[in-house]
């Protein structure tokens, strides 16, 4: 037996379900419909209006729209904030951010989703690490520790990709966490640039 999809039923369901980000997949399974139904139905309301499409087969409830913290986990995966963005929160840097920034250890992506762009910074594979599931603003999501979203900083800058803020905060960085993540990168240009910083 397949569900009646009804707009006011779909909306009430996901939101009531906590569901704040779906795929056609994750849809079909919900409401036990077959594909061509959950097709025609996303692609008619996201016409309308009811929902948001994100990306390609990713979609949102515009009325219960997710936080940008849980939009950049599912947007590009494997993926964690880091840099600027996180950074900010830490309050390490004084500036409001406008960038939603992730690291990945796929291609460098960007994404525009309602004027706000989320981008991804690609690191190596063994330096993928120091970051946990946070709370953050109410909403979980996978988030660098303050040092790790450091040294993310600093790579790109030792590469030359961003320039180095020099209103950096960093009273409260472990100085011994900062050199960790840093050799993790093998660049002795950014294990360098870590030392110059913290001395």
């Amino acid at each position: 037996m397949t569900t009646l999809l009804k707009p006011f039923y779909v909306q009430t369901r996901l939101v009531a379900s906590e569901i704040t980000i779906f795929t056609p997949l994750e849809f079909q399974r919900i409401f036990t419909v077959p594909p061509t139904r959950v097709k025609y139905f996303l692609e008619r309301y996201t016409g309308e209006g009811l929902l948001v499409r994100l990306k390609k087969n990713l979609y949102a409830v515009k009325s219960r729209f997710p936080h940008q913290t849980e939009i950049a986990n599912r947007l590009y995966a494997p993926s964690y904030l880091s840099l600027e963005y996180a950074l900010s929160y830490y309050g390490v840097i004084p500036e409001t951010v406008y960038t939603v920034t992730s690291i990945t250890t796929m291609p460098t992506r960007e994404f525009v989703i309602l004027g706000l762009s989320y981008t991804y910074q690609a690191i190596k594979r063994q330096a993928y690490t120091g970051y946990k599931l946070m709370n953050i603003n109410g909403h979980q999501a996978l988030f660098a520790d303050k040092e790790k979203a450091l040294v993310d900083y600093l790579y790109f800058v030792s590469l030359g990709r961003s320039r180095l803020n020099d209103r950096l905060r960093l009273g409260n960085i472990n100085p011994a966490a900062v050199k960790k993540y840093a050799r993790l990168f093998g660049r002795k240009s950014l294990v360098k640039l870590a030392r110059g910083i913290l001395a």
